[in-house]
């Protein structure tokens, strides 16, 4: 036992480090945060337990209600135009195009650029009330609008910026588009099957666990988005609390309002809301994700 502990200890002390950081820095944050959500927490005071009271509250708040309204239109228009969006590049880069490193690349830089403050400045700028889609619109003769000015169009600007995005699915669509045999896909051509009939009956059902990780990575992302709608708002959520993503209300609540205790309580909200849909997309996708090795077992 003790010869043992002795080979075993190079080992623990390599990773006590890092085990330092995921009891400080995580799984101890995270457990103050459970408790901070059960009480009455200003961040100057002492907390006082206040049990529920925190998690009845949300359903009373109209604008807590709004950030989800506005955070599930996000997640449910954003995400599947990002897919569809990266699925088409990646098919298309699929066909072996010359320079297909730069492509690549160049495709891959606005998922790295996306989140930061300097692109969302930028699409303050390009959407603007004298911004550059209005001047291309007028070379035409249309008339623009305050695109991030006006409710009906400001959250739409935010899901264009989250397509914009499709970089980092996109290389992972297309990494699994090349472990495709190209057999199969010559088989089913020489059985008849239209370039359509083998992207739908063939390509897609062997993508279909690339499919699935992209769309939990996505679905997760989404709903962690917070730095467009607190640059293009100005940390408001406006106008009309039409950008009122879920992560900006919190924020404002914690540093804002300085209610620790009630933005825990969203904090954990959001985690059990991203649990159930996660959950929902592995139950549901045993129904259409296809696994090659279990084909070839049945």
């Amino acid at each position: 036992m003790i010869s043992r502990l002795r080979q075993s200890f190079p080992a623990y002390l390599f990773l006590l480090p890092w085990l330092i950081g995921l009891v400080g820095l995580t799984i101890g944050p995270m457990l103050l945060s459970l408790y901070y959500s059960f009480t009455d927490y200003a961040l100057l005071n002492t907390p006082e337990w206040t049990g529920l009271k925190n998690y009845l509250a949300l359903f009373d708040d109209p604008r807590y209600l709004q950030s989800l309204k506005v955070t599930f239109i996000y997640v449910g228009v954003s995400v599947p135009l990002e897919m569809a969006f990266a699925l088409a590049i990646a098919v298309l880069l699929n066909r072996g195009l010359r320079g297909l490193a730069v492509y690549r690349a160049l495709y891959y830089v606005p998922s790295l650029l996306g989140g930061s403050v300097a692109i969302a400045l930028l699409w303050q700028q390009l959407f603007g009330t004298d911004g550059l889609l209005n001047d291309v619109l007028a070379i035409f003769g249309i008339e623009g609008r305050g695109w991030i000015s006006e409710p009906g169009t400001a959250l739409w600007t935010l899901i264009v910026l989250r397509v914009w995005q499709f970089g980092a699915p996109m290389v992972i669509f297309l990494a699994g588009l090349r472990q495709i045999p190209d057999e199969v896909l010559e088989a089913a051509e020489v059985d008849g099957a239209g370039r359509w009939q083998r992207f739908w009956r063939v390509t897609l059902p062997l993508l279909s666990p690339v499919v699935f990780f992209n769309l939990v990575l996505q679905i997760i992302g989404a709903f962690q988005a917070f730095t467009p709608a607190f640059v293009i708002s100005g940390g408001k959520g406006g106008p009309s609390d039409s950008t009122l993503f879920y992560t900006l209300y919190l924020y404002q609540q914690a540093f804002g309002n300085f209610r620790m205790g009630y933005a825990a309580a969203m904090a954990w909200v959001l985690l059990l809301i991203i649990a159930v849909f996660t959950g929902l997309n592995f139950v549901l996708g045993r129904s259409w994700v296809f696994y090659a090795d279990e084909g070839a077992r049945r």
